[in-house]
């Protein structure tokens, strides 16, 4: 094992090392991959994916791993968020906006609780593929393949939709180009006018015994913004571009593979299908075939840690990915749930930290919390039905900032799910959502996310720990 450099001078040119190349994953065990029907299609379909321009640049990665190296040190927080599973269909304006406008306001809230600097990163434009705790789904003795994201197949009870397709690859691109292309125009335009809090649709906080303190923050960010408007005589928004990268699981490799190429004047070999790919808890074994492809591709790599997860073989996983200690390399996104974080998360730093190896340590306050609930009254009466409690969510969070203290460790970021849409599909926050109230509008088709409010509540509970 090479050991870890913490200097970024140190750092080596490329990370595609020790024999490694864009298919040397095929020669690893690697779970969760689709079975294509049709060999010919999958290969035209990757070719044809491999020509068709890259959807991010590898000067925007580089800037994200830098400001990943600040994470890692403490001085710059990480806010990830957006849906559980993208859909071809959802890729509208509304939807992609509401997102959007979520995730900026939560980051302005995060700078002004935390004094630190807040790198936004999208859980979008990419994020089609779901890993799946069985191959096939039965209903009343049908078996068929499991959906596995729109980027293989369709949601569909019946043979056709669930048969995996390779142009579905093709298409997730072309997607993914729109709303990163929507995305970009609507941050570079200085969308939802961000400098003007008191615009914000904060009717939740009447509902919060929180209520003075958000609306003392909200008024704070709002004369922090227009002062430094009178101070250099210019919008806020035209003195400095708001940064935005984006993210999705790296799970369907062949997707990522035909993506993955070299650039004029750099070394190494870059996946620009997205500025941060992450692994899944499912496919994140040190000998995989996930780690085995991003372990030689430039980006940053993150890599979720739940309570399955051995320390050993984080620290081997961590150790293939990052052979050199650099910075800002691997981000760490640990989603224990809130009554287990307190049993796992020390264990997990103390093992990564005796590495010596600089990782971002982000909380996913969500996976970990997923619960099954059968209402006993309203819409939803009797039928079982994925949800999140409010408090459990915030509860992990809490626990992992104190644990980060106490250990002498800094907590980099969260992750959350979430969805600009006034959705009811987890319990709790200001309002009170209920059981019998998730039927209401219940949308995802996969897991529960946070609603507007709960997301804009999260962060301020958040932004006032952190000013402590």
């Amino acid at each position: 094992m090479t050991a870890p450099r913490n200097d970024p001078s140190a750092a080596p040119r490329t990370f595609a090392v020790d024999g490694w190349s864009p298919r040397s994953w095929r020669s690893r065990p690697t779970l969760q991959q689709p079975e294509w029907p049709d060999r010919a299609s999958l290969e035209s379909s990757c070719r044809d994916l491999a020509r068709l321009p890259p959807l991010v640049t590898s000067f925007e990665i580089e800037a994200l791993r830098s400001q990943l190296a600040e994470a890692a040190a403490g001085q710059r927080f990480i806010l990830q968020g957006g849906d559980c599973a993208e859909t071809f269909d959802a890729c509208e304006s509304g939807s992609i906006a509401a997102r959007l406008k979520v995730l900026l306001q939560m980051s302005l809230v995060l700078v002004q609780g935390g004094r630190r600097r807040v790198t936004r990163i999208g859980r979008f434009a990419g994020q089609y593929a779901k890993p799946r705790s069985a191959d096939l789904e039965t209903r009343d003795g049908v078996s068929l393949p499991a959906y596995r994201g729109d980027i293989v197949n369709g949601p569909g009870f019946d043979a056709a939709s669930r048969a995996p397709d390779p142009r579905r690859l093709v298409r997730a691109h072309e997607r993914a180009a729109l709303t990163l292309n929507f995305v970009r125009s609507l941050v570079d335009g200085g969308f939802a006018d961000l400098h003007h809090p008191e615009y914000w649709d904060l009717d939740f906080v009447r509902h919060s015994p929180l209520a003075a303190d958000y609306q003392q923050l909200v008024d704070q960010i709002g004369d922090g913004l227009r002062f430094m408007e009178t101070l250099v005589g210019v919008n806020v928004a035209q003195v400095h571009r708001v940064d935005f990268f984006t993210s999705h699981e790296g799970l369907v490799l062949d997707y990522e593979e035909a993506q993955t190429r070299q650039v004029p004047h750099r070394p190494g070999w870059w996946d620009l299908s997205t500025h941060f790919p992450w692994i899944g808890v499912r496919t994140a074994s040190p000998e995989g075939g996930h780690v085995e492809f991003f372990r030689g591709i430039e980006n940053p790599v993150g890599m979720k840690v739940g309570p399955e997860t051995d320390p050993d073989a984080l620290v081997r996983a961590v150790a293939r990915l990052d052979p050199f200690g650099t910075p800002g390399r691997v981000v760490l996104i640990t989603r224990y749930g809130a009554h287990a974080v307190a049993r796992h998360l020390p264990a997990a730093i103390e093992a990564v930290r005796s590495s010596g190896r600089p990782v971002v340590w982000m909380c996913d306050p969500m996976h970990g919390n997923t619960e099954t609930v059968v209402p006993q009254s309203g819409a939803g009466k009797g039928v079982p039905v994925k949800t999140r409690k409010f408090a459990h969510v915030l509860a992990e969070v809490e626990q992992a900032f104190e644990i980060h203290r106490a250990a002498g460790t800094w907590l980099g970021g969260v992750h959350v799910e979430l969805t600009g849409e006034n959705v009811t599909e987890c319990t709790g926050g200001a309002r009170g959502l209920s059981d019998e109230m998730l039927a209401q509008a219940y949308l995802s088709p996969v897991d529960p996310r946070l609603n507007y409010e709960q997301a804009l509540e999260l962060a301020m509970l958040m932004a006032r720990r952190m000013r402590k």
